[in-house]
């Protein structure tokens, strides 16, 4: 996605927010300085290419990591590789710039781990915390001190480590979301076992608290639907851009799609989620390590860009999809130092 423009040296280029460019020309008696800052700016604005960002990522311990300093929670040792090292190698193999760091459930909640990571390399990561539903609401206190002690940027809401036969809109569950508004957070819901277990309670907290931002992770597990529950629910999941704070990844896209690598089937659903929600609502995630073996991280990247293409899509608004929307959700972020 890299840009080459002809400079005309007698103009000057002004850049307005938006990025569209207007010239207004001069004679040629224009001083040498005008033209030299016309061409500045034009080198500015062409020459650096758009960020990619990863929406959606996990990390967890070595098992030497393990052993010594941040343990797995028992019964969630995890079977694949996924250390900060082998992130970083992926990363730099398949251009991508920088990364919403998501805390996996294989270190629960001891944040340890993804905490040095950020402090390590603050403009290349962001960090997503896991909210704590336990009843005694002491984890409202723990999701504010690592948004405004340990700088994260994010919440993950997972249904599945609430308390048995509560929802997410219970008295915690809310207060943590409001919490999460209040401090600028978006939250990212998990609805790994299906959309429809989960809506009404997104669409309940979303109505309640609307300065919430929301992140529906890998397209809320929507496959292409091919029978009449699932075009229900995936209409659903388009209903819900009616709540202007809500946003889609468009990730994990090995866990949405009927087909093999390169997933073209996922088309229809970018297509669909694009035409409801805008491109600037729409973001790239990988969901590393899990990709790896499924596909491979660069060729999961690689495989959005060919997916777009069957929409097709405008190379500006692929742009907004591989890093541009969670730039701007996040601002102050992926700054090189």
């Amino acid at each position: 996605m890299a840009f080459s423009v002809n400079v005309n040296p007698l103009a000057i280029v002004s850049v307005s927010s938006n990025s569209h460019f207007s010239t207004r020309c001069f004679t040629s008696s224009s001083s040498s300085k005008a033209i030299a800052m016309a061409k500045a700016v034009a080198a500015a604005s062409f020459s650096s290419k758009p960020k990619i960002i990863d929406s959606h990522l996990h990390i967890w311990a070595s098992p030497q990591q393990a052993a010594s300093e941040y343990p797995y929670f028992p019964g969630n040792e995890p079977t694949l590789s996924g250390s900060l090292d082998f992130l970083l190698q992926c990363m730099e193999e398949a251009g991508v710039d920088g990364a919403l760091i998501v805390q996996p459930i294989n270190h629960k909640f001891d944040h340890s781990l993804l905490t040095s990571a950020l402090k390590k390399y603050p403009s290349k990561f962001v960090g997503c915390c896991l909210a704590n539903p336990t009843e005694d609401g002491s984890g409202i206190k723990q999701l504010e001190d690592l948004i405004l002690k340990d700088g994260y940027r994010a919440v993950r809401f997972n249904p599945y480590v609430w308390p048995s036969g509560q929802k997410m809109t219970n008295k915690v569950g809310k207060a943590m979301f409001s919490k999460a508004g209040e401090l600028g957070a978006p939250v990212g819901f998990m609805c790994m076992k299906g959309l429809n277990l989960h809506i009404s309670e997104i669409e309940e907290l979303c109505s309640e608290f609307p300065s919430t931002v929301v992140l529906l992770d890998h397209v809320a597990f929507c496959k292409p639907p091919i029978n009449d529950d699932e075009r229900m629910t995936f209409s659903r999941l388009l209903e819900l851009s009616k709540f202007p704070q809500v946003y889609v990844k468009f990730s994990a896209l090995f866990r949405v799609s009927r087909e093999q690598f390169p997933y073209e089937d996922t088309s229809l659903l970018l297509s669909e989620v694009v035409s409801s929600y805008g491109v600037n609502r729409v973001m790239w995630g990988s969901d590393f390590p899990y990709v790896v073996p499924e596909c491979g991280y660069k060729e999961g990247k690689e495989a959005v860009a060919h997916i777009a293409g069957k929409i097709p899509l405008q190379a500006s608004d692929l742009e907004y999809i591989m890093g541009r929307s969670l730039m701007e959700l996040l601002p102050g972020s992926w700054i090189a130092s």
